[in-house]
């Protein structure tokens, strides 16, 4: 399907228009992106997704859409209706099992159909590990190009949601970023969600979508409804400012959307707030151009602080921009502890703790 100038122009509109934000959630204000012209439809984030499976089946009639309850709609609704549209044998449920999920869903891409297999919560991702990244990751190289399994796609709910402690909480992309063969994204509200989704589905490389699963309500945009892509491996600056950089991705983008703003209001520091978007793999040159501008850079994850996705980008930053910084790059993350229950709101790199580190790098 041939994506109109009118769509593209439309999507590529939506990067830098922001809107004052919408919601205030337990840690998080979220702050919707603006639709550009052209046809839209108020979508939470989970709608969204759905939508943009509807158009991919749609338009694919190999196109399978499958894992746990999906038949039923999904835990989080993001199926929903999908199977009664498009029949049992294109959208339906699969065993209990994340291993012969991805097994399943990597033998599907290898044999030419298209994928989009969903892992219920990030946290059951584990057993899977091996499939997808000493399988899917690999089967192009080991092969010496005869074969792939492109046209494979993850939906992984994942991230803090207020009550899930440590089976239902964790964001584990650092796991799979260390993978060469894979993309690895993490929208921060619908219309990226959508676009994201899209994409990776026609993408050639098997595609991993980290889904915040905080935001399939708490996030609604006026999403296009027209079919439309991201661009992956783009980072988006939603925010321009030349004291500080402050780099994250999913929900920890709209915590520092309002630190950018505390910090103008209280501080009068000026703040460039970068959502990374692709994890795997990053946006170098957005981020090290930013980095130059600045001379200070603060990055920030739900994840655990060592070992986390921060710790590349700072080492990346640090290595390429180590002339122009004013400050060692600072990191504000998840501790390093399994994710708690009743401590949640200790545990995660709040718009205090990052306001905090915005003021230690300026007076470093």
């Amino acid at each position: 399907m041939r994506v109109s100038k009118a769509a593209r122009s439309c999507f590529n509109t939506l990067r830098l228009k922001m809107r004052p934000p919408s919601m205030t959630r337990s840690h998080f204000t979220y702050y919707p992106t603006a639709a550009g012209s052209g046809n839209a439809k108020k979508m939470n984030m989970f709608s969204a997704i759905n939508n943009a499976m509807d158009l991919a089946l749609q338009e694919d009639s190999t196109a399978l859409l499958f894992g746990e309850d999906v038949g039923f709609g999904g835990v989080f609704r993001c199926s929903v209706n999908l199977r009664d549209k498009y029949g049992k044998d294109r959208v339906f449920n699969s065993p209990l099992c994340e291993q012969g999920i991805a097994g399943f869903a990597i033998g599907v891409a290898n044999a030419g159909a298209t994928a989009i297999a969903e892992i219920q919560f990030a946290d059951y991702i584990f057993p899977s590990f091996d499939q997808i990244v000493n399988e899917a990751a690999k089967y192009r190289y080991r092969s010496g190009g005869l074969f792939d399994c492109g046209s494979l796609t993850f939906r992984v709910p994942c991230g803090a949601v207020g009550h899930g402690a440590l089976y239902h909480s964790q964001s584990p992309e650092a796991y799979f970023a260390h993978t060469p063969g894979l993309r690895v994204v993490v929208p921060r509200g619908p219309i990226k969600a959508k676009g994201l989704l899209l994409a990776c589905i026609r993408d050639p490389n098997p595609c991993i979508v980290f889904e915040p699963k905080t935001l399939y309500r708490a996030a609604v945009e006026d999403v296009p409804t027209e079919y439309y892509t991201s661009e992956l491996g783009q980072a988006d600056i939603l925010r321009n400012g030349k004291g500080v950089t402050l780099i994250g991705w999913g929900t920890q983008v709209h915590v520092l959307l309002e630190v950018a703003e505390l910090a103008k209001e209280r501080h009068n520091i000026d703040c460039e707030v970068i959502d990374l978007v692709s994890v795997l793999p990053w946006d170098t040159n957005t981020i090290c151009n930013s980095a130059r501008k600045t001379g200070r850079v603060v990055i920030s994850h739900e994840a655990p602080f060592t070992q986390g996705l921060g710790s590349e980008i700072a080492a990346y930053i640090q290595d390429k921009c180590f002339l122009n910084l004013e400050a060692p790059v600072k990191r504000v993350t998840g501790w390093n502890t399994p994710f708690p229950h009743v401590f949640e709101p200790f545990y995660l790199p709040d718009k205090l703790r990052c306001l905090a580190a915005v003021k230690d790098i300026v007076n470093y």
